[in-house]
């Protein structure tokens, strides 16, 4: 049985530069879903099964930021790369603060694009595939890595990958520092400042999930990274 094409939603209104980078794309063994408007882009992620979002900042109807905060809401975990010409600091972190995992300024190279691709694809894919079989207990909560499953009274919150791996790497050092540069390596392939920035969203996710015991706390060890205090 042939493998199934990784499907990408392009989302590109310049005409000519959607239909190179698509006909590259599929050249490359990759499924193409180009829309040239953020509306219809974000029909297209609701109606297809999406495994990377390519998204054009300035669109018509619709920008790219506004769509990537609805791709958010529906999907967390699903890899998100901007495409610019914006390149304001401030674009770049609104970027990143939207959850996504590079930030492509134009005019770029098709083929450091492509890596970009293949490299969040087979991460992503090993993340899925990783075997996780510990369980921790931490004051009232029941965390359960490979169902993703943290519970609490028997009510049951189901994390999302990144918020799965970071939690069971607090886990493993609880009561001790978890570095930054070591969870940034592990989950999101490198410490840069903007992945460090999606890190910190991650952590402020976590607390909300354990706020229920006020024995637990996620502490910030300045400089140098996190500890979570548990029994």
């Amino acid at each position: 049985m042939e493998a199934t094409k990784p499907k990408i939603l392009l989302c590109e209104d310049d005409t000519n530069l959607g239909m190179v980078l698509k006909n590259y794309l599929e050249l490359n063994d990759y499924d193409v879903v180009l829309e040239r408007d953020g509306r219809l882009g974000l029909a297209a992620f609701q109606r297809e099964k999406i495994d990377m979002c390519l998204l054009d900042v300035m669109m018509p109807n619709m920008d790219g930021f506004a769509v990537a905060e609805e791709i958010r809401d529906i999907n967390p975990d699903v890899p998100l790369f901007f495409l610019s010409a914006k390149t304001m600091k401030e674009d770049i972190i609104q970027g990143y603060k939207l959850g996504a995992d590079d930030y492509i300024t134009k005019p770029f190279d098709s083929e450091v694009l492509l890596l970009k691709i293949k490299a969040i694809l087979k991460r992503n894919e090993e993340t899925h595939r990783e075997e996780v079989n510990a369980e921790f207990d931490m004051g009232k909560y029941h965390f359960n890595p490979r169902l993703r499953e943290l519970t609490i009274d028997g009510k049951i919150n189901v994390l999302s990958p990144k918020e799965n791996e970071l939690l069971k790497m607090l886990c493993e050092h609880k009561n001790d520092l978890l570095t930054r540069e070591a969870a940034l390596k592990k989950i999101w392939g490198s410490d840069t400042y903007f992945n460090g920035r999606s890190m910190d969203v991650y952590i402020a996710k976590l607390r909300k999930y354990l706020k229920e015991d006020e024995t637990i706390e996620i502490v910030n060890i300045h400089g140098n990274g996190f500890r979570l205090v548990a029994a």
